[in-house]
């Protein structure tokens, strides 16, 4: 508890600024495979795997089981069978090791998403995702990807409110557009 307490402590002023996401739409997405797992079932994952389905939702976050981290899983959650809809895979990445993530994966992404982890911080930085004022974690990040492996959408926040709520409303644009 103490240990949530003191990382909400270093967020919380921060949560307020306005931040910007350096990789931009139309920009090509770095490529990469990591280990993650999917309702405690770890696998490997494979960005460019999952582009061959459709569109990615790729989210970075800072530390699995942490106040504003459990909440924007549960979002993420309650909303996989909207993105499911749009033909979307959503993939959670942060710092933490796979034996933590396992955990996280069945208990706060309720077995609807899988969650990756970066240990050596190598996606993180290749999306620039590292937290600059703590960087042993990752930023709060939303990309959406095309299947093209372009990035449709860029989303900067440690307030993990809108996240869910702007990677669908981009992912539908994307979607309306795919149809013209």
């Amino acid at each position: 508890m103490l240990k949530r307490l003191s990382l909400l402590a270093v967020f919380l002023p921060f949560l307020a600024l306005p931040a910007q996401a350096a990789l931009k739409p139309g920009d090509a997405a770095p490529d990469f495979s990591t280990q993650a797992s999917l309702g405690g079932n770890v696998f490997t994952f494979s960005l460019a795997d999952s582009l061959k389905k459709g569109p990615v939702v790729l989210y970075f976050y800072p530390a699995a089981f942490t106040t504003g981290c459990t909440i924007e899983a549960h979002d993420f959650a309650e909303a996989v069978d909207k993105y499911r809809s749009l033909g979307a895979t959503v993939i959670g990445v942060s710092g933490d090791d796979i034996e933590k993530l396992t955990k996280f994966s069945v208990s706060e992404c309720r077995g609807k998403f899988a969650v990756a982890a970066d240990r050596d911080r190598k996606i993180m930085k290749s999306y620039d995702a590292v937290l600059a004022i703590k960087p042993e974690y990752a930023n709060r990040v939303s990309y959406v990807i095309a299947p093209d492996g372009r990035i449709v959408y860029a989303y900067t926040s440690l307030n993990p409110e809108k996240h869910v709520e702007n990677t669908l409303d981009a992912l539908r644009k994307w979607s309306a557009q795919q149809k013209k």
